[in-house]
């Protein structure tokens, strides 16, 4: 079982053994000696330390009152969140699934040992609450992997209280800066011992070559050096699609809010920005990478649909009188919502463990490290990036004022959901190139964002509706009335027929903006 909290911290180095003085902040009444903690952690990670890269901590911890597994991810500067696991041999099975989009097929190997003397104060507010915790950690770090020899360091570390303003903190940083005290210079005990346990320095080899440019994997990541090309514009894009995915791995499989959502975007970004910019890419090699990420995005929309599906149609059945409402309709709504039609949580972890999931990351670490550019990839982004958004927006449009010359009816219902995914492709287009393009693009991404919204709630309701002919039918067949789904049935055509009403001063709008791309 993983407990899950926020930790609220700063760290600091003196020159000076001791704390000093803490009864003069603002705010605190006592100081307590809580005694002397004896902490021995063995900190985990590949032998590349690719945890440590993404500053995320593993460590195995014996003494002190939270013994046990300890998995910290960064949230903020001086902010993470903990995962912990009971003590044990071996690190715990849900420890080790979310770390395994950084880790994959790689083995984890203890790296550093730390072993730390710790004396700690609480600070009491006048009622009694503790405000923070505050330590003096006398620390032995010894590197186990990767490097060699020992560091000796001592360190104060503020921990805030939980539901504690965090200004709080300042006032205990203004205290301990006046007596001397600086605010640390690694983010962590691990990131320091690593750092004062390093190999010592070698001169760095030759770049490899490839056909006469520097190799992808020996240069210095593309992520450190402004976009310069067209190449390098859409690349950054397409490395900040693949870092949300690999990020939101952790919090799809805890079920955080949004995360399959936000996964399922960045999934769509990708495949969306190897077509649009397929003078950009080699089209021959991002195709069967787009294909592995479709299926990743059905995958995470199995249960993401009808999560949307029920909320629209729960919402509209909560807005109906009661005296509307015949027969057990929220009841059948509800079962219908907890059918499963082969998705859940735990088949969704399954895909995260997959051979093809991590199959498809290592692809996507491989393809931007190593990417298939066209010729037009190296030249400047003004024209090769202005000329895909046009083309893509030109495509919406004819699509768009296809659906404007027909009647309500099935064919409107297809010829919108078609406008409706060129547009989620136009404007992943522009948001690509609103770092090489400007005003002009990031305006026509809110523009294609606002249009995708209203298409959308257009789609939404041919589905609700559809949702709604299949819940009446098994309802009638139940000997159950179908009048409140019929009455439920009009309204969502009253809102679609509103989005076609709309639609038309909608798309002249967006068009007479979109004339200064």
């Amino acid at each position: 079982m993983v407990d899950t909290q926020r930790e609220i911290e700063r760290k600091y180095e003196s020159d000076h053994s001791g704390l000093p003085d803490l009864t003069g902040v603002a705010g605190v009444e006592t100081v307590i000696d809580k005694g002397v903690a004896q902490l021995d952690a063995t900190y985990y990670d590949t032998a590349d330390q690719r945890l440590a890269a993404s500053s995320i901590t593993l460590r195995r911890r014996t003494g002190g009152s939270d013994a046990g597994w300890h998995l910290k991810f960064p949230v903020a500067p001086g902010v993470r969140d903990e995962m912990r696991a009971p003590l044990s041999d071996t690190l715990p099975d849900d420890l080790a699934g979310l770390v395994r989009s950084r880790v994959r097929d790689a083995e984890l190997v203890p790296v550093v040992r730390l072993r730390s003397t710790r004396d700690v104060r609480d600070l009491l507010d006048a009622a009694g609450r503790l405000l923070a915790e505050v330590s003096v950690d006398a620390v032995l770090a010894e590197r186990l992997t990767g490097g060699d020899g020992e560091a000796q360091w001592t360190e104060i570390e503020v921990e805030l209280a939980d539901g504690i303003d965090p200004v709080f903190l300042d006032q205990v940083e203004k205290r301990l800066r006046k007596a001397g005290v600086r605010p640390s210079a690694s983010a962590s005990k691990l990131a320091r011992a690593l750092l004062e346990t390093a190999p010592k320095a070698r001169k760095a080899p030759k770049a490899r070559t490839v056909a006469g440019k520097k190799s992808a994997r020996k240069s210095a990541p593309a992520s450190q050096e402004p976009p310069v090309t067209a190449g390098d514009h859409v690349l950054a894009y397409l490395r900040a699609q693949r870092d949300a995915i690999v990020e939101l791995d952790p919090a799809v499989r805890q079920d955080a809010e949004d995360s399959v959502h936000s996964m399922r975007v960045a999934t769509r970004r990708m495949r969306g920005t190897f077509k649009s910019y397929a003078k950009v890419l080699d089209r021959a090699v991002t195709d069967p990478v787009g294909e592995e990420l479709r299926w990743l995005a059905g995958e995470l929309g199995v249960d993401r649909d009808r999560e949307v599906l029920t909320e629209r149609v729960t919402a509209a059945l909560a807005q109906v009188p009661a005296p509307l409402v015949s027969g057990p309709v929220g009841a059948r709504v509800a079962r219908w919502a907890s059918e499963s039609h082969g998705g859940s949580r735990g088949r969704l972890i399954g895909v995260l463990d997959s051979a093809r999931y991590l199959a498809l990351l290592d692809t996507l670490d491989v393809l931007i490290a190593d990417p298939p550019l066209r010729k037009a990839a190296g030249k400047k982004p003004g024209k090769v990036i202005a000329d895909a958004v046009h083309k893509e927006f030109g495509t919406v449009a004819g699509l768009v004022e296809e659906a404007l010359e027909l009647p309500p009816g099935p064919e409107l219902d297809i010829a919108v959901h078609e406008a409706r995914k060129r547009t989620k492709r136009t404007r992943y287009a522009a948001e690509a190139a609103t770092p090489a393009l400007g005003a002009p693009a990031k305006n026509l991404a809110r523009s294609m964002k606002s249009l995708q919204s209203l298409l959308g709630d257009h789609q939404d309701s041919v589905m609700a509706r559809q949702t709604l002919r299949e819940l009446s039918a098994v309802a009638h067949a139940a000997g159950e009335s179908a009048f409140t789904y019929g009455l439920l049935y009009g309204r969502e055509e009253r809102r679609a027929a509103a989005v076609e009403a709309e639609l038309p001063g909608f798309w002249a709008a967006i068009k007479d903006g979109a004339a200064d791309l």
